[in-house]
């Protein structure tokens, strides 16, 4: 553990103009503070915060990160208040010490809740200020130095988890690929110690009989540089583990068959150098095509840059060589970090663009499974380059489709695609992209996402923005017939209902506004009764509530015919009380009742049309509806739920449609009338488990 003076010799060495004597009363307070705690390890528990401040110094960064780090437990841990923590530090510290403890508060909430809500208030708090996330960052790297230390297995298990899950694709993100690679590492050892054993012994077996052959490799990479002309750094060194359990992974093969276990680096003097270092490699050695790639001209999203490229070395031996210089390996290493300690803020917020949707994502997710759905298919590494006509460059997943890079162009720009030139070609939506495709999006005034794009698009930002945009449209509509209801409600109620009755009854159901009240009674989440009660307490003591009717009761009479004349309600478009109707009447023929909207009615010119209309207390049909659920277990048993609390027999269910991860049945319901039709389909779209909802 660093000593006092340590600390702060370290920070002065790099930043002679820091507050000496606040970074001493820093470190004293969290040592008072945290006094007799200890860790899993049996170390002072103020060790912890003392070495996270010592990784923020090997990163450079600035006295209110460094005092941050000291201070960052404090809060949780500690009888220490942000109060406390403003009058001693000033106001910056303690914004920052409260933007990670925010980040802690929630680990004792069950797990996937809690992961979304740790990583809401994580993005949040790094919108905020960036030095948030990298004290985070440094703090989870060194509780994963001392994960060992924790006895109860499955709590090791779940913290590697959300380390493997979470926070090393973080650090990528921003570059960070020392804490990235560390962190991977850590984590793997502990949700595949056996895997993580079985290469660990195989990479020291190699490492005994390879007698000394990376260093051997280096040295001719060196030699045949330096005959150039080249004056340059070569190192070499094995992939870590985890590195190599994912190639396994990915390519199904054993460990004997992974060929390129090897990567070695070479650092020049300049840019120009790198390309020139290539090329030399490219004549000495054979290289694999495919496998070149250029993050110099092209960075990644985090600012990576080097030359990438695999060469077949003697023996048929696969080695990976990275080219860059020795100012792009600093920051390739410590990504965002190493634009904050040079002060390149422009740079950095270049870097962590990507910020902005995940925030966009918070926004827009409606539970803990979207947000954790959105949020790791937003932080995980970016595979393909295209490009807008007028040449803006958009890093997108591999299989990304032109909604995905119209939503990453512009959430406005995808919520009005039509469609799409690839290449300067009409293209369907749903066509992959590839690396170098020139992407036209084409608007349209009156467009709006469809559900179907759920299917194809593999982005978190236009997931979310889609389903986002669909429950805003369902909850629109179910507001609109929501209010329609509520007129006739109102018309039940012995008052006049004016605005100030609606206020009261709105505050009466602890509603926060008028669409609110509309929306809950369009979905049926509140009866006629407690409707009433609301508006007029006392009003329903005498009233006969609608929901005594059951499926059975059925009393159907049309009004407009002879008396004695048979009729059915058609089967094409299940007419239901309440829906305007015509009926077709053929010679010998019984008269067939249709919705005045049914397109069989072109069919009928043949016919003799009858106006008729529904008998005053006529009641009972069956009801026809499409139902688009989310394929996934419990979700039909939902589904058939909601028509029980509603009162409904299903008397058919078929399925229509499979197009994963929906599936779509055909449904006839027996309804009362419909206005109970109505609040059926407000219950469906309200539902989670229920994409779309229409009756046919």
């Amino acid at each position: 553990m660093l000593r006092q003076y340590e600390l702060v010799e370290k920070v002065l060495d790099y930043d002679p103009d820091a507050d000496e004597a606040l970074l001493n009363r820093a470190y004293v307070y969290t040592v008072q503070k945290h006094g007799t705690q200890k860790r899993a390890s049996g170390d002072p528990y103020f060790s912890h915060p003392v070495e996270v401040a010592g990784l923020m110094t090997d990163l450079q960064l600035d006295q209110e990160t460094i005092i941050t780090a000291l201070l960052h437990d404090t809060v949780e841990d500690t009888l220490a208040t942000i109060e406390d923590i403003e009058a001693n530090f000033g106001p910056e510290v303690a914004r920052l010490v409260d933007g990670v403890t925010k980040l802690s508060k929630i680990e004792a909430m069950p797990e996937d809740e809690r992961a979304a809500e740790n990583l809401r208030k994580f993005l949040l708090a790094m919108s905020e200020d960036i030095r948030v996330l990298l004290v985070k960052l440094a703090d989870r790297l060194h509780n994963m130095r001392t994960l060992h230390f924790i006895k109860k297995p499955e709590k090791r298990q779940r913290i590697a988890r959300e380390t493997m899950d979470i926070y090393a694709p973080l650090a990528e993100r921003v570059g960070m690929y020392e804490y990235m690679r560390e962190m991977q590492l850590l984590a793997f050892e502990q949700l595949e110690p056996e895997a993580f054993t079985t290469i660990t012994k195989r990479l020291e077996e190699l490492r005994g009989q390879d007698g000394g052959q990376v260093d051997a490799i280096a040295l001719k990479v060196k030699q045949a540089l330096a005959e150039a002309g080249l004056n340059v750094e070569v190192s070499g060194r094995e992939k870590h583990p985890f590195s190599i359990w994912n190639k396994m992974s990915e390519r199904h093969v054993s460990f004997e068959q992974v060929t390129d276990i090897m990567a070695f680096r070479v650092i020049t003097e300049n840019e120009a150098d790198c390309y020139r270092a290539m090329g030399i490699l490219h004549t000495t050695w054979q290289f694999l095509p495919g496998k070149f790639k250029d993050y110099i001209s092209t960075p990644k999203n985090n600012g990576y840059r080097s030359l990438h490229t695999s060469l077949m070395y003697e023996n048929s031996m696969r080695v990976e060589v990275q080219i860059r210089t020795r100012e792009m390996h600093r920051r390739n290493e410590f990504g965002l970090a190493a634009h904050w300690a040079y002060k390149q803020s422009d740079s950095a917020d270049g870097q962590v663009g990507w910020l902005r949707d995940l925030i966009e994502i918070v926004d827009a997710s409606h539970d803990a499974e979207e947000l954790l759905e959105h949020t790791r298919m937003a932080i995980y590494q970016d595979r393909i380059f295209s490009f807008t006509p007028k040449g803006a460059l958009f890093q997108l997943p591999k299989g990304a489709s032109a909604v995905d890079f119209a939503f990453a162009v512009h959430t406005d720009l995808g919520l009005a695609c039509l469609g799409a030139k690839i290449n300067g070609r009409h293209m369907p939506l749903r066509t992959p992209l590839q690396n170098g495709d020139v992407v036209e999006v084409i608007k349209g005034s009156s467009a709006e996402p469809q559900l179907s794009w759920l299917s194809f698009v593999v982005t978190g930002k236009a997931r979310a923005a889609i389903r986002r945009n669909v429950r805003q449209k369902e909850r629109a509509e179910v507001a609109d017939l929501g209010s329609k209801l509520f007129d006739e409600i109102a018309a039940k109620v012995p008052a006049r209902i004016g605005k100030k009755a609606i206020r009261a009854a709105i505050e009466r159901l602890d509603l926060d506004g008028p669409e609110d009240l509309m929306f809950a009674v369009g979905a049926a989440k509140l009866t006629d009764r407690e409707v009433m009660e609301a508006l007029v307490p006392g009003c329903t003591a005498d009233f006969d509530e609608a929901d005594d009717w059951s499926p059975r009761d059925r009393a159907i009479s049309i009004k407009g015919m002879t008396p004695g004349v048979g009729f059915e309600l058609a089967e094409c478009c299940h007419p239901v009380p309440g829906d305007r109707i015509v009926g077709l009447r053929r010679k010998g023929e019984t008269v067939l009742v249709h919705a005045i909207n049914c397109l069989e009615l072109a069919n009928g010119i043949d016919s003799d049309w009858l106006d008729v209309s529904w008998g005053k207390r006529s009641h009972g049909a069956v009801g026809r509806l499409s139902v688009t659920i989310y394929d996934r277990p419990g979700t039909l048993a939902e589904m058939a739920g909601l028509f029980a609390q509603n009162k409904s027999n299903v008397t058919s269910l078929a399925q229509s449609q499979l197009d994963h991860p929906f599936v779509t049945y055909t449904i006839d319901a027996e309804v009362q009338d419909l206005s109970h039709l109505a609040r059926i389909l407000s219950a469906l779209r309200a539902s989670d488990a229920v994409a779309q909802a229409e009756r046919i």
